[in-house]
């Protein structure tokens, strides 16, 4: 088969059309000019500094880790039940309630978002932190199912039946057998989950009644043209802590592929 330098070249041209604004976002934000363009003024650090001294973004940052920390605890969690039954067990209806448990995948996350606001109103709930919470656990949970289903599947169902046939419970079996070795598949769920939560937006902007959290704050930020580079700040170690829990997610990920001896398909990275 003769190689196709048209694709590669849509390839390239994709990866930098894509990740092109990221590169530039801390070339901007070690800039020493408030007006974002080129020629660069200088390298400074001072918008770091006045990011740092931003009482709001303080408060902002904190709802948001209790907002994902959360939801990733959470998603998780469900994502083990749902995982664990899809892989193991045959009930009726699995394929329609799998499906249904992965539909915000797929489904615009307006619609999602509207959908919840109008629900949730509906009902007579108030809107606040919990209601964020809530909608970023429907749309995270089906991220920690995939991970999860994929560690669950990797398990060798005969260490499950030995400890069976050796006088050990159902229950304790899961918890001393089954859940240390799918524990790399757990760890890389619950940091894909907060990455996720953290980021998101429409969710948050929707069912957050005003209150203050990180991406609603920054978003609201670039009104204002003199908060711009701090907010550039704010994104670059946004960035770079969002690769970071990324990496040490698949980590996690390969260490447990090859704990339990199954083979690698390909992961986040």
């Amino acid at each position: 088969m003769s190689k196709a330098p048209g694709f590669k070249a849509y390839a390239i041209a994709y990866l930098i059309f894509l990740y092109g604004p990221i590169l530039i976002l801390p070339v901007f934000a070690f800039n020493n000019s408030a007006i974002v363009s080129f020629p660069l003024s200088g390298f400074t650090t001072k918008w770091f500094t006045e990011m740092w001294a931003d009482p709001n973004l303080w408060k902002a940052l904190k709802n948001s880790l209790i907002i994902a920390l959360s939801t990733a605890v959470l998603s998780t969690v469900l994502g083990i039940f749902a995982a664990r039954s899809s892989v193991r067990y045959q009930w009726p209806g699995k394929p329609v309630v799998m499906g249904f448990i992965m539909l915000p995948l797929v489904l615009p996350e307006m619609i999602v978002a509207m959908a919840l606001l109008i629900l949730l109103l509906g009902i007579g709930v108030n809107l606040s932190i919990f209601t964020v919470i809530m909608g970023h656990v429907l749309l995270c949970t089906p991220y920690a199912v995939v991970i999860l289903t994929s560690a669950f599947q990797s398990l060798d169902r005969s260490l499950e039946e030995a400890a069976l046939d050796l006088g050990e419970s159902a229950a304790s079996t899961f918890r001393l057998i089954i859940l240390p070795l799918v524990m790399p598949g757990i760890l890389s769920s619950f940091l894909i989950t907060f990455t996720i939560s953290i980021d998101e937006f429409i969710v948050a902007n929707f069912l957050g009644s005003g209150q203050p959290i990180l991406s609603v704050y920054i978003f609201g930020q670039f009104r204002f043209p003199a908060k711009v580079p701090s907010m550039l700040a704010l994104g670059t170690i946004l960035v770079g802590l969002s690769i970071l829990l990324l990496t040490i997610a698949e980590y996690f990920r390969r260490r447990g592929i090859a704990k339990t001896g199954g083979k690698d398909t390909g992961g986040f990275l």
